[in-house]
């Protein structure tokens, strides 16, 4: 197994992409979320290509356009369609043993390949979908009143607030949010619910449920989903040693099936 850098063309540009190499005839191609290059949070999406690769499975990852080492402008997650393509057609051609082919992707890319129906992909990892509306990215009311919940069961939070060991300008503020109702499901969201029904391939849903991000998605999506899994008190990046496990073991559970 070895690690190759290397660059593809997605029209009349080139984009930077890297390849983890293994044995396997299951790929996994990961598209990077936001601006973050393809090493990811924390180098997080690297570490999880070179554990993927030992097991078996070779890896590529990429830069989008106007992204880290590739050309061109950023246009967000919903332009990134033609570069989610051409990497997957640059994979295909560096492993033409690949029988099948899988995306993983948090937040908006996550959010990208459910517009894309997953097109050429035999499978898709979706990680904290992203399904704020542009300029609306506060913490959902039903989380705020979770995490209320969750420090009234706690001695020490209860002897704080006893204790005014609290801002309360800054609870006060928070009750208000909490008592909100929760807001209609955004467009966003509806129309990736469209998009993925179209989907005949296989999906998993990852939520990390300390991640605002996830805690959004969840609030307006079918619970009883059976593709979701619930990483317990990851955040966005699961940077957490507990939490990177957890979610290898969830990306290798998807390819092996």
């Amino acid at each position: 197994m070895s690690r190759l850098h290397l660059t593809f063309a997605c029209g009349s540009l080139t984009l930077a992409g890297t390849l983890d190499t293994a044995p396997g005839h299951t790929g996994l191609l990961i598209v990077s979320g936001g601006s973050e290059v393809r090493s990811g949070a924390f180098s997080g999406q690297a570490q999880l290509a070179a554990r993927v690769a030992q097991a078996g499975f070779p890896v590529f990852r990429f830069d989008r356009r106007g992204i880290g080492d590739s050309e061109g402008e950023d246009h967000s997650f919903r332009s990134s369609e033609r570069d989610i393509a051409s990497a997957l057609c640059a994979f295909r051609a560096l492993a033409p043993e690949l029988d099948r082919v899988f995306a993983f992707g948090n937040c908006d890319a996550a959010s990208a390949l459910m517009l894309t129906k997953g097109a050429g992909f035999d499978g898709l990892i979706l990680s904290n979908p992203w399904s704020f509306e542009d300029g609306d990215d506060s913490t959902p009311p039903a989380a705020i009143r979770k995490r209320y919940a969750q420090k009234l069961k706690n001695p020490n939070e209860v002897l704080r607030l006893i204790r005014g060991g609290i801002d309360f300008g800054k609870l006060g503020k928070g009750l208000l949010r909490s008592a909100k109702p929760s807001p209609e499901p955004s467009n966003l969201i509806s129309e990736m619910r469209e998009r993925l029904n179209d989907y005949s391939g296989s999906v998993t849903i990852l939520l990390a449920t300390a991640d605002r991000t996830a805690q959004q998605f969840a609030q307006s999506w079918d619970p009883t989903d059976n593709r979701i899994a619930r990483c317990e008190g990851a955040g966005h990046a699961y940077a957490e040693p507990d939490h990177r496990n957890w979610l290898e073991d969830r990306v290798l559970a998807a390819l092996r099936s």
